[in-house]
């Protein structure tokens, strides 16, 4: 299995907090942490844009998707609210977790939290073409729901 190397630069506010790491041998995604600097409550509905505390450079033809950690979205109700975030391999800010609260009760976050994981994955750029008319298919255009169920 073939490795792409991310490069990552812990900044000044995640000093003293774990890097990501896979938890367990197979696992798809790296763990982010609250790089907050005390606690945050998130109040039902309510969205909090969470740092931290790193930056990367994903290699070219690579992309991070930031993904809700399922523990958090069954039990509390706290999933990443533009799933899955997109860090494309140019972007150098600081990673942020984009949480929302859907849950019937506030969600404290913790600084080192587990808020959600990144998953490193290969992206695929198209080449578009501009046509008069787009080929025939079985489905046409039935929108939503349109295939049965």
């Amino acid at each position: 299995m073939s490795r792409p190397q991310v490069l990552i630069k812990r900044l000044a506010h995640g000093q003293g907090l774990k890097l990501p790491a896979y938890e367990s041998e197979l696992a798809a995604g790296l763990d982010l942490p609250a790089a907050v600097q005390e606690t945050i409550s998130i109040q039902p509905g309510g969205i909090v844009m969470v740092p931290t505390g790193l930056s990367l450079a994903i290699p070219p033809g690579f992309e991070g998707q930031v993904r809700p950690r399922s523990g958090l979205a069954i039990k509390k109700g706290l999933t990443v609210v533009n799933a899955p975030g997109t860090i494309d391999a140019d972007y150098r800010g600081e990673v942020m977790v984009g949480l929302i609260n859907l849950g019937p009760a506030a969600v404290d976050v913790a600084r080192g939290e587990r808020v959600a994981q990144l998953v490193i994955a290969p992206v695929t750029q198209a080449r578009l073409e501009e046509v008069d008319e787009l080929p025939a298919s079985q489905r046409g255009h039935g929108g939503f729901g349109s295939t049965g169920k």
